[in-house]
């Protein structure tokens, strides 16, 4: 006969089997308790051709980003968040490796990294991730491995991969923690038809002062906002989705862009414009919320998404962990970020080095303005520029894009000139503060591998319009030669120096 003390043990056993079939059976009935919640789930929403200061969050108050705005107020917003350079492919497989672009091997627009590169979603992936890529691709072959699915499509309203933003979350397995990359094609050149045009009044804007106040210029930033908010609607639809799952509060959320807007003065510079991006991170779980002043490069975010995941941090990631600045925002991370700009349609090569209070810009192809890139040479916010500078009517401002030969060195004192308006290279004043950064920009250079070759990359397009064509009077419009009249690569920089081969973080 069993005793109380055996009996009472059975029936607690019979219990705890009891308790355990309930739980299967409740699993079962609800995959979303299925997933793992010690691993946190990862969005990327990078924009295309979206400088720092075009969401509403940041001060734009002719920008409608509501769903931004708002996931701004239940996150952190980063107001130094650095690309490595303003152009586009190059930019991404910066974010996706953790590496500066020449170290990527990729430094140049429409080029891509060696195969063997080692990528954030491969990393992801290895480590029990469901992957997806949506909408704008641009980074290359290697890449592609690290991913499960690609949704890939072009600048059409509903076929630009974002109208899978939705159902891949709704689709995805169930068991699995994910990592989304949505790529939009908006807010790049040219402008199409969407469902969000006309949004903007163009009566109700100011262009920034480095552009011309026309009706042209303010139809061509309408039309550039009107993108911004499409892009702002499937955010949107995706954190509603989130919501809707049951999975918000899980998901580490990231709103960024590639490069600056796609107007004169901005994309392919080194300036803020160019380099500076809006940075948005949300994760309720990890109780972040807040702004940070603090220097953060974008070869930081792989990874600090590692870490989050709890995977190791690959030793070819250059970049460092932010997670303990989220913690703590008004923490100082990096002393220095670095950028640099290469072959972006037509030839260039200049280097940036930026720490708390200043910026150091070197351009080593002085007799190039600094036009900006063909999709930008060929708005109407430059043809306005063009022909303001023939009246003699431009500002000193507007006319910067024009000056060549460009000085070798740009020095800008980063508390009081926000836009880097006055360079003070020759101001005997900052001699100190200037030869601490030409030294750190060296030792950047030598440490990561960097080379400044003879034989770069040449123009692909001339940059000489052709005559302006009077257009009720008012208008002008101009003909740009768009077939590449060159179309040949020359030698990458940091190829002399193996630099795909080389980890060195540099100077942090």
């Amino acid at each position: 006969m069993m005793n109380f003390t055996q009996l009472f043990n059975i029936t607690q056993i019979m219990k705890l089997k009891l308790l355990l079939i309930s739980l299967l059976i409740i699993s079962s009935c609800n995959p979303n308790l299925s997933e793992k919640p010690d691993k946190p789930n990862f969005i990327i929403f990078i924009a295309d051709d979206i400088s720092w200061d075009d969401f509403g969050c940041y001060g734009n108050s002719f920008v409608q980003t509501p769903n931004i705005d708002k996931l701004s107020s239940e996150g952190i917003m980063f107001s130094n968040m650095y690309l490595t350079t303003s152009s586009c492919s190059p930019s991404r497989n910066s974010i996706m490796t953790g590496r500066y672009p020449h170290n990527t091997g990729a430094p140049e627009l429409h080029t891509e990294p060696p195969l063997d590169m080692v990528s954030l979603a491969q990393e992801l992936k290895n480590s029990g991730y469901f992957t997806v890529s949506s909408g704008k691709f641009h980074m290359g072959d290697y890449v592609r491995k690290g991913f499960d699915l690609i949704h890939e499509g072009k600048k059409i309203t509903g076929l630009g991969g974002e109208e899978k933003w939705v159902s891949s979350i709704e689709e995805r397995p169930k068991n699995k923690p994910f990592f989304l990359w949505y790529a939009s094609h908006d807010a790049h050149r040219d402008w199409g038809e969407n469902d969000f045009s006309g949004t903007h009044d163009i009566e109700k804007l100011t262009p920034p002062e480095y552009l011309i106040n026309d009706n042209s210029t303010r139809l061509d930033l309408a039309n550039y906002y009107d993108e911004i908010k499409r892009f702002d609607h499937s955010i949107g639809e995706v954190i509603a989705t989130l919501k809707k799952e049951n999975i918000y509060d899980n998901t580490f959320i990231i709103v960024m862009a590639d490069n600056g807007r796609p107007f004169p003065h901005s994309k392919t510079r080194l300036n803020d414009q160019g380099v500076k991006t809006p940075f948005i991170l949300s994760f309720k779980n990890g109780n972040i919320s807040g702004k940070t002043s603090s220097l953060v490069s974008s070869i930081d975010i792989a990874p600090t998404i590692l870490d989050f995941a709890g995977i190791k941090v690959n030793q070819s990631f250059q970049g460092n962990s932010f997670k303990n600045l989220l913690e703590k925002p008004d923490q100082p991370f990096r002393n220095y970020v670095f950028a640099e700009h290469n072959w972006h349609d037509f030839e260039s090569h200049g280097r940036m080095v930026r720490n708390k209070n200043f910026m150091l810009i070197e351009n080593n192809r002085t007799q190039f303005a600094h036009l900006g890139p063909l999709d930008a040479l060929n708005s109407e916010s430059y043809f306005s520029l063009l022909e303001k500078k023939e009246s003699g009517e431009i500002s000193e401002i507007q006319s910067e894009i024009f000056i060549s030969p460009r000085p070798k060195e740009e020095f800008y004192n980063m508390q009081n000139d926000f836009f880097q308006r006055k360079n003070l290279i020759n101001n005997k004043e900052t001699q100190i503060e200037i030869n601490n950064l030409r030294n750190v920009l060296s030792q950047w250079k030598f440490e990561t591998g960097d080379s400044n070759p003879d034989e770069i990359t040449k123009h692909w397009y001339k940059r000489t319009p052709g005559p302006l064509k009077a257009r009720n009077n008012l208008d002008s419009s101009i003909e740009l030669l768009k077939t590449p009249f060159h179309g040949i690569r020359g030698e990458f920089p940091g190829v002399s120096n193996n630099a795909t081969q080389i980890n060195n973080k540099g100077p942090f």
